[in-house]
């Protein structure tokens, strides 16, 4: 009788719905979410004026995802921290541009 115990008790540590199955450290890809690649605002960054730094905030975007899909969760983060900033200094000077043409183009007398 103890020898169908032991099998049963094993079995069911064996069992996956048990709440033993699952620790902290035992994280997989799929429990890792993806961390934000900013990629639809350095798009959004890419019709603003400023062609050299927008299109550098796209590189990061996609090194970013990139680094995710390899692996490098800590590189992938760092990675689309940089694309965020990259793609809002791009708005800026992007706006900036259009206001200084504006300003120009209206105060000129015919």
């Amino acid at each position: 009788m103890s020898q169908y115990a032991s099998r049963s008790d094993s079995k069911g540590a064996l069992d996956s719905s048990s709440p033993e199955a699952y620790t902290e450290d035992d994280k997989t890809e799929e429990d890792i979410p993806a961390p934000s690649n900013y990629l639809w605002l350095t798009i959004i960054s890419c019709f603003c004026p400023a062609y050299p730094v927008n299109i550098v905030a796209l590189v990061f975007s996609i090194m970013s995802l990139n680094s995710y899909n390899d692996g490098d969760y800590e590189g992938a983060r760092r990675l689309g921290r940089n694309a965020k900033w990259v793609a809002i200094a791009s708005i800026i000077i992007g706006l900036v541009i259009i206001g200084v043409s504006c300003a120009v183009h209206f105060s000129r007398n015919p």
